[in-house]
């Protein structure tokens, strides 16, 4: 901590004595250590800090105030050391006035006195310099009406100095209450002021002594000589020579003070002249301060002046003073002009503008200057925004993108949406749907959408002013400063009045030019031909993908969220919400329609590797492209205050359903290419199965490429899976973002799906039963083979074992790709083939009894052998071909076809596992 200073001390003052405002020097030590140091100075009791002058730590000059003790210290108080002391003293000298009745050996001028406060001249009337108070006592005002005292003293005054005082008067008005000692104490007092006038005029005699005794010895010496003469004549001739010798005395005294006379008139004309130019200098100097304060902006200063010279010298008749204020009027006139030109500037802002119209208004300008700025300010603002517009269109059209700001789309740098796109969105066309990105990934914005920022910005920046400009000059607050201004208030809210239908008009100019603007580059589509020859103009290479159009929707909700904050109608701003409805419309339009291509592209990307439910990624990645794309309208979807709902329009409603729908069919379709492509047209290079998934027979790892047969079965697992999830999550997903009609979505995509999927599934069985039917009849009439002309049975013969060993593999394609769907093909399979059995058995003509005995036993094995596969419609088959056959008499035969079967179902059982209830009960766990 720093030492604390020592307390002030004065120790010096020149001059030590003197009157009031008297400029002196103060010397000590520790008295301050700079200006902003010093608190306090006083002089016998007298605050001097407004006039003192820090010069060092030792040295203040200031001067004495009027201070009503005679003597006292000077004591000066600082911040750094607090009050000081001192050891010297001041003596205040009080002045004497020289009234203007008093004699003075000096010429005193009557006009001026020096101001020592402000080191100004000052001009006074002469009566200022009368004594206030000519009786020396207290004054005491009494209340008696005015009018009372002038019908008690008809004609007279209470001023001293009038020819008609009238001393009952003023001592009525001024000493009613004062007491009668007091009054003698006043006579006491007049009588010493009129001592003091005698001895004056006692002594300017004696100052003059010298004269009076010359003029004594010259009457002596007249005297003396006429006595010595003694006579007439010579009485009568010195006589005649006294005459003369006065008139010489006489002529000779006006020569000596012709001259000083003349000087004294002369003095007197130019003194006078003074006055009057000291007294109107203000008219004189007036051209003259109204450039100098025009140049320096003091604007308010020149208006008091002209305000003052108006009402003294307005209607004067003189023609100096008229002169001199047609030169003002002439400076006003310009000064007018020039504040009218600044206040038409643009851009300039709010407070300027209602500078500018309050000094106008101050000068009685002609016509209404506060109209004329609204109306500058409306077309600057609509020229601001034209030119904004032709700005970009020429820098679009010249491919000179160079000035467009980059826009990251991870960063919020402005209260502006561009922060809040979905990172997870796709700005490319084409571009994957992958979750993956870089940290620092940026795009360049579109011109389009660059100009939409910028032309929302300008009007929220404008328009609020413009709006307040208005209410300033509704309410009347341009003029609401002084109480004077309140009739320039109510011809200002008169003027609003009648002005108010075209203010509204401007407004919606605004509003209409900003929507066609953005209409212009965004929904062209949405003007008439002239319309889009003002507002139009861009190159429409491509159009806006739905996130900048969610950007866009983000960007105009602020403006309008602005906008409404001023308090401007909505009825003015309803424009701006049929906008923002439009664009939340064509960005949904847009987004489906790009979503719909991307799905189309979904096909290039089946890797074909298979999951433990036999699906690929694809239904995956359809429903995270759906969620994606809902995910990135759910700000267009969500109304905000004030929006309509985007679906509250029919056609919407449509157009989004067909889009849905669309959408749907593009993948169902997308599917049944992928499964309808010639083996040489799909890639399966990078072909894998799930380790987790149970490959019974390897046949996928063996190969190198995926069979027709192979990719139906994928297709039928994802379609079986679409149909039982992804569908529905996807309908569930449409009803939470408020889409219309997802019924009719959900059912269309259902209908065409399982189109689809018995498409698919007749074509495997097409593929796969086919060749096992065609089989049969050959296997059975191999050899010669007949069925009247046969052996006794000793087994199933080949032509079954093989219809099994084709059935088995099927089995086993079908569990290698998905073990659901092996229930529906080997039903199917089992179906075809009972039937084709049921046919051949019907065909035959007759049957021995070892035929009898061999069909049977061949029907019964394959019947028993797919038991856990019949459906109704092989059951029938089974038995219409069973009814076909003789019947079986005797018990040797029904034993002999039992061991038959036995022995069958023995001798295959390792193949067989596969169609036994327990295995798969087995292999499903």
């Amino acid at each position: 901590m720093s030492r604390a200073r020592q307390p002030p001390l004065v120790t010096g003052i020149s001059p030590n004595e003197g009157i009031a405002w008297t400029k002196v020097t103060i010397r000590g030590e520790n008295l301050g250590t700079g200006p902003t140091d010093l608190l306090g100075l006083t002089i016998c009791g007298h605050n001097c800090l407004l006039t003192a002058e820090w010069m060092s730590a030792s040295k203040i000059v200031c001067r004495v105030g009027q201070a009503k003790n005679d003597k006292g210290d000077i004591i000066v108080t600082t911040k750094s050391g607090g009050k000081g002391t001192s050891t010297v003293s001041f003596k205040l000298l009080k002045p004497e006035k020289i009234g203007i009745l008093d004699q003075s050996a000096v010429w005193v001028d009557e006009m001026n006195y020096y101001d020592m406060r402000t080191d100004r001249n000052k001009g006074i009337p002469p009566l200022s310099l009368r004594p206030a108070n000519p009786l020396g006592i207290e004054i005491d005002k009494g209340r008696f009406p005015q009018k009372d005292l002038e019908s008690l003293f008809p004609g007279m005054s209470a001023d001293f100095t009038s020819e008609n005082f009238s001393a009952a008067w003023y001592l009525i008005e001024n000493h009613s209450t004062t007491s009668f000692d007091q009054l003698k104490t006043a006579v006491v007092n007049l009588k010493k002021q009129a001592n003091k006038k005698n001895e004056g005029s006692l002594a300017y005699v004696k100052g003059g002594l010298s004269t009076f005794f010359e003029a004594q010895d010259a009457l002596s010496a007249i005297h003396q000589k006429l006595e010595a003469d003694g006579t007439e004549k010579v009485e009568g001739s010195m006589t005649q020579k006294l005459e003369n010798v006065l008139n010489r005395a006489s002529n000779t005294a006006d020569t000596l003070f012709q001259e000083v006379l003349g000087r004294k008139d002369k003095a007197d004309s130019t003194r006078n002249a003074l006055n009057v130019l000291q007294r109107f200098k203000f008219l004189f100097n007036l051209p003259l301060n109204i450039e100098r304060n025009i140049q320096k902006g003091d604007y308010d200063v020149v208006i008091n002046d002209y305000e003052k010279a108006k009402s003294l010298f307005g209607k004067t008749e003189v023609q100096v003073f008229k002169k001199y204020y047609a030169e003002v009027e002439t400076r006003i006139e310009a000064l007018r002009e020039l504040l009218l030109d600044k206040l038409l500037e643009t851009p300039s802002t709010l407070h300027d503008q209602k500078r500018y119209i309050r000094y106008l208004s101050d000068l009685h300008a002609p016509g209404d200057p506060a109209w004329q700025c609204i109306g500058a300010q409306h077309q600057w603002i609509l020229q601001l925004m034209h030119n904004c517009k032709e700005s970009y269109v020429k820098e679009q059209k010249g491919n000179a993108l160079l000035h467009s700001p980059m826009l990251d789309l991870d960063s919020d740098v402005r209260p502006s949406p561009i922060g809040h796109l979905s990172q997870t969105a796709s700005l490319k066309r084409g571009s994957s749907f992958q979750s993956g990105r870089d940290d620092a990934w940026r795009y360049k914005a579109p011109q389009q959408v660059v100009f939409v920022e910028k032309l929302t910005k300008l009007v929220v920046s404008q328009l609020p002013n413009f709006w307040k400009l208005w209410v300033s000059y509704v309410n009347g607050s341009l003029f609401s400063e002084t109480a004077e201004k309140s009739g320039q208030m109510e011809r200002s809210k008169k003027n609003a009045r009648q002005r108010q239908n075209d203010f509204k008009k401007m407004i919606q100019e605004v509003m209409h030019s900003l929507v066609k603007l953005i209409r212009g580059a965004l929904l062209p589509f949405s003007l008439r031909e002239g319309e889009l020859r003002q507002y139009g103009g861009w190159e429409m290479k491509s159009e806006l993908s739905g996130q900048w159009l969610t950007h866009v929707i983000q960007t105009v909700r602020l403006s309008s969220e602005s906008l409404t904050a001023l308090e401007i109608p909505n009825d003015m701003l309803q424009i701006i919400q049929d906008l923002i409805l439009d664009l939340r419309v064509r960005c949904i339009i847009v987004t489906l329609q790009h979503t719909a291509e991307d799905i189309k592209r979904l096909a290039e990307k089946e890797d074909w590797v298979v999951d433990n439910e036999g699906l690929t990624s694809l239904p995956s990645q359809f429903e995270q492209c759906i969620i994606r794309s809902l995910q990135s309208l759910k700000t267009v979807l969500d109304c905000k205050p004030g929006e309509a709902s985007v679906f509250q329009q029919q056609k919407t409603q449509e157009d989004v359903c067909q889009l849905s729908i669309g959408i749907m069919q593009g993948f169902i379709d997308c599917l049944e290419q992928l499964s309808t492509k010639p083996d040489g047209d799909i890639d399966t290079s990078h072909l894998s199965v799930d380790v987790s998934s149970p490959d019974l027979f390897g046949s996928i790892h063996e190969e190198s490429s995926l069979s027709s047969e192979q990719r139906l079965l994928i297709a039928l697992s994802n379609c079986r899976y679409l149909e039982r999830h992804t569908f529905l999550n996807i309908a569930e997903h449409f009803e939470k973002h408020g889409f219309q009609g997802v019924d009719k979505i959900t059912q269309v995509s259902m209908e065409s799906l399982k189109e689809l999927d018995q498409r698919l599934f007749e074509m495997y069985i097409e593929f796969k039963a086919d060749p096992i039917v065609g089989s049969l009849e050959p296997g059975i009439y191999a050899g010669y083979f007949d069925w009247k002309d046969c052996l006794i049975p000793t087994g199933v013969r080949n032509y079954l074992k093989e219809a099994l060993v084709n059935i088995i593999a099927v089995h086993a394609e079908v569990f290698t790709i998905s073990k659901d769907l092996v229930p529906r093909v080997m039903s199917r399979v089992v179906e075809a083939v009972s039937e084709e059995l049921s046919r051949l058995m019907q065909c035959v003509s007759s049957f021995s009894k070892n035929g009898a005995l061999q069909a049977k036993l061949e029907i019964c094995a394959l019947r028993d052998t797919v038991a856990i596969y019949l459906t109704p419609e092989s059951k029938s088959s089974f038995k219409q071909a069973l009814e076909a056959l003789p019947q079986l008499s005797s018990g040797t035969d029904r034993k002999l076809l039992e061991e038959l079967l036995n022995k069958f179902k023995s001798s295959m059982h390792l193949q067989l596992t596969c169609f036994q209830a327990s295995s798969s009960a087995m292999v499903k766990t």
